[in-house]
């Protein structure tokens, strides 16, 4: 089977580091195992880049409205030709939509997974559901956003880790220092989980601050306490940074005082599952589909939104009892391999690209390509 993913940017620093990137090219990697199977993105000009020994290439492509990452181009008709199935990843930008309405015509199925955001597009006023053959949602909770929790064309397959790279160091007694890794931004609530801290552990910050306000805001708030930010690191340090922890923290909510109402916090909570795939516990709140991942009690704790006093206590429990939190990292690191590895996802994503390559080739050709 061949197998086209198209994704708005290359992940990487020339492109955009967002989670649909990475989601592609780490899906792309675990299904070249089983499939003949390309990644396809654009820029400004053309280019075949290597993406952590991924081969992509890159088409120019037209900005739809200034936008960098919802570019269009013809060139991509060629690679369209070559696929027995076409999987896209964002829905609301004009390529995907182009796409998925080249298949209907042809008869070829195109998939979709949403990873939230987006630009200009026909489904601004229109809905374009129907145009695809599959939506393949990372979270029940992402189906349910979408009104598709009774369409039988929309299936959760949830999004991976990579379990080599994020793997279990060695409790050998007590740790001290939490976790939180993603954008600094206000709905990731990483004010909540300062506040939270009072006399307790100390915390790392990792990711870019992107929101000059806020983060001036939670330099003030976390004087007199051990809270060190350092940007963005290596994958290296991240690693050990994840196996060094006590837990990975991500406290996002809907709403707080310092944002207004996120409808969609957290399509599924990726350093969730790199956390718990490095052997520690996870402390997220309901929102989102976070409590999806996080089994309360087994794997960490899921605690309410925008309540620093109860991650104070989930904090305290795993703080006070080191061998509780060494179980819980190892249950966790167990939930991964079982429903989280990128094998896993590459493996259920065969099994759609069969089903619909099987059951809408003829059915939806309205023309001979």
């Amino acid at each position: 089977m061949r197998v086209l993913h198209v994704v708005p940017a290359v992940f990487g620093p020339d492109g955009n580091i967002g989670g649909a990137e990475r989601y592609a090219v780490e899906l792309v990697k675990a299904l070249r195992r089983s499939a003949d199977v390309r990644l396809v993105s654009f820029g400004d000009r053309a280019a075949t880049v290597d993406v952590d020994g991924l081969r992509v290439d890159v088409l120019p492509g037209r900005r739809v409205r200034g936008h960098p990452f919802n570019r269009v181009s013809a060139r991509i008709v060629a690679p369209f030709r070559w696929a027995d199935v076409v999987h896209c990843h964002q829905q609301h930008i004009v390529s995907s939509s182009l796409l998925a309405m080249l298949g209907r015509l042809t008869g070829k199925p195109v998939v979709v997974t949403d990873h939230g955001g987006g630009g200009w597009d026909l489904s601004q006023y229109v809905s374009t559901d129907r145009l695809y053959a599959a939506h393949l949602h990372v979270s029940a909770f992402s189906r349910g956003q979408k009104g598709h929790a009774s369409w039988r064309r929309a299936e959760v397959i949830y999004g991976g880790v990579d379990v080599a790279r994020f793997r279990p160091a060695p409790w050998t007694g007590p740790r001290r220092r939490v976790l939180f890794v993603g954008r600094v931004l206000p709905h990731k609530g990483v004010h909540d989980l300062i506040a939270a801290l009072a006399d307790g552990p100390a915390l790392d910050v990792i990711g870019p601050l992107s929101d000059a306000g806020y983060a001036q805001r939670l330099q003030e708030l976390a004087r007199g306490r051990d809270v060190v930010f350092h940007g963005a690191v290596d994958d290296r340090r991240l690693e050990q940074a994840y196996r060094d922890a006590l837990c990975v923290v991500l406290p996002s909510s809907c709403r707080s005082d310092y944002h207004a109402f996120t409808p969609v916090p957290e399509l599924l909570g990726q350093t969730l599952l790199e956390g718990m795939a490095s052997g520690i516990p996870a402390i997220c709140t309901d929102a989102g589909a976070m409590s999806e991942v996080v089994v309360d009690g087994r794997t960490g704790f899921v605690v309410p939104q925008n309540d620093p006093a109860a991650i104070h206590s989930a904090l305290g429990r795993l703080a006070g009892d080191w061998r509780m939190a060494e179980a819980m990292g190892r249950h966790g690191r167990e939930r991964v391999l079982e429903r989280f590895s990128w094998d896993r996802v590459a493996e259920a994503c065969l099994v759609r690209y069969r089903a619909v390559a099987a059951r809408d080739g003829a059915r939806w050709a309205i023309a001979p390509w």
